[in-house]
């Protein structure tokens, strides 16, 4: 479960007594789980981040369940492969020379993400600053801030590089001139929009060779020659899907799927392992979402043998959902996903740890279609204790249908103490719980396909996690994946403002007011410039034209 979008709207409880249908799942089904996740987690997969062997293995261990199990490739091929755009890097092209001296890139020195690129030069002196002029800084104002492991480093610098080139800085050179504990690094995963000027910082020991000769007066010079040729990257990566269909001749398709990437040894920052950074473990991601993986190829063996056959059923494993659902986001774009022809989307994600003595089941989405009130309560009969949640986005793939159109919902067991963990290990699956959690989905698929309807798609309520410093709202449902210029908007939520002035999924977001629109923390900050109420244009693109709209900006 991707842990930047774990948001709930709300939640309601039900409790009941109503006694759980008896028996126990077959022994045989609780093997199979048990075999799936021990694979799945082990420590050959090093975690399964998208885009290495890892996943790869994966894919290839789930690619063989299928064809076991005699479930045909979707549009012929299981493996659907997708490219996207996740953090920065430096190119070889860099360079910072310091009096003609080259620094050596990453190991001294090292340009900050979001630092302009191309060749400056300038004489500077550290700590004077003059307009016109690199200027030469210290990182920390002392030793006690140089240790706090609190210091945002790469927010000081943006924030202090965005003011210094507003009173006329040409750049600016950070140096470390304490030797922190915690060493200043390239930030491939850095958020800010990009700068104007050049802005790079000098580590310890570039500090020592360069900067602290002219400070104390043992160089030849009192000021220092720099030249810089900044050249940075946005890196590119691969993704595998997992698609196994069952064509039953059916005008509708139900789609049930699950995501199978886990978070590796923690490299994207995504880990909640307090020595993540020091120490190189496998997070194994047994329940995130080895769980959901397992149960989603129960569930299609137990279609694949049922007399469930008037809907079609598809089953998609996602890769990139622990960097922001880019398989999914990639999967319906790619597979021209029609919510026309789809009748619902079923997620599984965490379902491995139900707790024996809360029974707890989360079912999220219940408010996309009014066809939910009567299945979700179906859970009862097992004695699960529902939590239900109406909201259609939430922390996982199912989202991604939701804002094409599609009835989703979602199941999930509850976090943990080894959540985005190295220690989300196989050992702790409650196998008996999963099984029942599957049981309970395939109730669902009964009841839904003796049915055989197309459920009525229902627009939700969202709520956006933790405390910003706006007022106002757009009503939109931006694509976080998008990296080109501008924010690209998935989804518009009626009677908000960005529907009321035309805005339509698709389009990319360039200005609000007088603010460019660079990419979210642009947008963001531009929404903090407004009050409700107040009345204002928003430029964007609509097929390679560029249009502007008026708009009402609206309490939150």
């Amino acid at each position: 479960m991707g842990i930047r979008t774990a948001t709930f709207l709300f939640i309601v409880t039900i409790t009941s007594s109503l006694p759980a249908i008896a028996g126990k799942k077959n022994k045989k089904v609780i093997k199979q789980l048990r075999a799936d996740i021990t694979f799945l987690a082990s420590d050959s997969l090093e975690g399964r981040r998208t885009g290495t062997a890892g996943e790869t293995k994966a894919a290839n261990y789930i690619e063989s369940r299928y064809k076991d199990l005699d479930i045909a490739a979707y549009k012929g091929q299981y493996r659907h492969p997708f490219q996207f755009t996740y953090g920065r890097e430096i190119s070889n092209g860099t360079q910072i020379k310091l009096n003609s001296k080259s620094v050596k890139v990453n190991e001294d020195g090292f340009p900050l993400p979001f630092s302009a690129v191309g060749s400056f030069s300038s004489d500077v002196m550290p700590e004077v600053t003059e307009q016109g002029s690199i200027w030469m800084l210290p990182l920390y104002k002392d030793k006690d801030e140089a240790d706090n492991p609190h210091f945002e480093a790469d927010k000081h610098m943006y924030e202090y590089a965005k003011e210094a080139k507003r009173v006329g800085a040409k750049g600016v050179i950070f140096f470390d001139g304490y030797g922190s504990k915690y060493e200043p690094a390239f930030n491939k995963q850095s958020e800010f929009d990009p700068l104007e000027i050049p802005v790079v910082c000098l580590k310890y020991e570039g500090y020592k060779k360069y900067v602290q000769p002219v400070q104390d007066g043992t160089g030849t010079r009192n000021s220092l020659a720099v030249e810089l040729k900044v050249s940075i990257k946005k890196t590119e990566r691969t993704g595998t899907n997992l698609a196994a269909y069952i064509d039953n001749g059916a005008p509708y398709t139900v789609v049930i799927g699950a995501h199978y990437d886990h978070l590796g040894f923690g490299e994207d920052g995504n880990s909640l392992y307090a020595n993540a950074n020091k120490e190189h473990e496998i997070h194994h991601g047994a329940d995130d979402n080895a769980s959901g993986t397992a149960a989603l190829m129960e569930v299609a063996h137990w279609v694949k043998n049922s007399k469930l056959h008037n809907y079609n059923y598809l089953f998609v494993h996602f890769s990139g959902e622990e960097l922001g659902l880019y398989g999914s986001k990639a999967f319906v774009k790619d597979q021209k996903i029609d919510s026309s022809k789809v009748a619902y989307m079923i997620n599984m994600d965490m379902v491995g740890r139900l707790n024996d003595s809360t029974r707890a089941l989360t079912v999220g989405g219940v408010g996309t279609s009014p066809a939910w009130a009567d299945v979700v309560t179906m859970g009862e009969k097992r004695k699960f204790k529902m939590v239900l949640d109406s909201a259609g986005v939430g922390p996982s793939d199912h989202t991604s249908f939701y804002y094409a159109g599609i009835p989703v919902l979602f199941y999930f067991t509850g976090t943990h103490k080894d959540y985005h963990k190295p220690s989300d290990r196989a050992e702790f699956i409650n196998y008996n719980g999963e099984a029942e959690v599957i049981d309970y989905a395939e109730a669902v698929l009964t009841k839904m396909d003796k049915e055989h309807i197309k459920p009525v798609y229902t627009v939700t309520k969202t709520a956006t996690g933790g405390r910003s410093k706006f007022k106002v709202t757009l009503g939109i449902m931006p694509d976080y994946t998008y990296q080109d210029g501008g924010v690209r908007v998935d989804g518009v939520t009626d009677n908000r403002p960005a529907a009321k002035a035309g805005v339509k999924a698709g389009d990319i977001i360039t200005q609000l007011g007088d603010i460019k629109i660079i990419s979210m923390q642009s947008y963001m900050e531009a929404l903090g410039k407004f009050a409700p109420g107040d009345k204002t244009e928003v430029k964007l693109i609509r097929d390679g034209k560029e249009m502007s709209l008026p708009i009402e900006l609206m309490g939150k």
